[in-house]
């Protein structure tokens, strides 16, 4: 089996929201191709526009809170700002998450290996008062872990 062909398989199964393990199980048994759970880690961090929020075991719960509390999550308060650390290892960063601003606009954040704060996928227009407030929420956080 060429690698080609595995990856292409993982990005799809990765994209239809299946997880590693089930997706190890499927290169056996559809692609006759063993591969341990590390390569196959490995191989999927090689992957771009993996949207690696799906597999965090937290997403599901938010969205069953949001559906009864829509209103204050669509217009949220003053200082408002929520931070968020995934439990899921990207190459790259010593640790990372989710930002939402409490202007409504959103973004991933990453810490990398050298201590530097980097935003990724930006969605709206954070003002200087929503980068004030997102770094003080992140200071609280990760002075709790």
């Amino acid at each position: 089996m060429d690698e080609m062909t595995v990856k292409r398989f993982v990005a799809r199964k990765l994209h239809e929201g299946v997880a590693l393990p089930e997706i190890q199980k499927l290169l056996v048994s559809e692609l006759d191709c063993r591969m341990t759970f590390l390569d196959l880690r490995l191989l999927a961090a090689e992957l771009e526009d993996v949207d690696w929020k799906q597999f965090d075991p937290e997403e599901p719960k938010k969205e069953d809170e949001q559906s009864g509390e829509a209103a204050g999550e669509e217009a949220p308060a003053a200082g408002a700002t929520k931070v968020e650390i995934s439990r899921l290892a990207r190459p790259g960063a010593y640790i990372h998450g989710t930002v939402r601003f409490a202007s409504g606009a959103s973004a991933e954040w990453l810490i990398d290996q050298m201590g530097q704060l980097g935003l990724d996928k930006v969605n709206g227009e954070p003002t200087e008062a929503d980068f004030a407030d997102f770094q003080n929420e992140l200071k609280k956080l990760l002075s709790r872990r």
